[in-house]
C-alpha cells in the first residue's frame, strides 16, 4: 500500500486545544533536564580566546626546514633523505 507523506495527518488525539495542554502543566521532567549545564563539558567547544592571550611567533631558524607536503616548520632532523618532487619533505610525509 502506497503512503502520501506529504498529505497532513489527522488524528483523534489532536483535537485538544492549547488551553488544555497548558492547564496540564509540564510533563514529568526527563533526565536531561536534572543534569546542571555546568556539569556537561562539550568536546567540540572551542576556547574563548581573549586579548590577554599573548601568542610569539618565532621566524624560521637556520636549523628548519618547511615541509613541502604538510607546510610544517620541522627540526632538519625530521627531514626525509630524498626530496619530494616540490622540495623537501618531513619523513612523516614521506611514508
Amino acid at each position: 500500500m502506497a503512503t502520501d507523506y506529504d498529505a497532513p495527518r489527522k488524528n483523534d488525539d489532536d483535537t485538544e486545544s492549547i488551553e488544555v495542554l497548558k492547564e496540564r502543566g509540564p510533563e514529568v521532567s526527563s533526565v536531561a533536564s536534572d543534569v546542571d549545564a555546568e556539569d556537561h563539558f562539550d568536546s567540540n567547544a572551542i576556547p574563548e580566546v581573549t586579548e590577554t592571550d599573548d601568542v610569539i611567533v618565532v621566524p624560521k631558524q637556520q636549523d628548519e626546514f618547511t615541509c613541502s607536503e604538510c607546510f610544517i616548520v620541522k627540526h632538519h632532523s625530521q627531514k626525509a633523505k630524498k626530496d619530494g618532487k616540490y622540495g623537501a619533505v618531513c619523513v612523516d610525509c614521506a611514508n
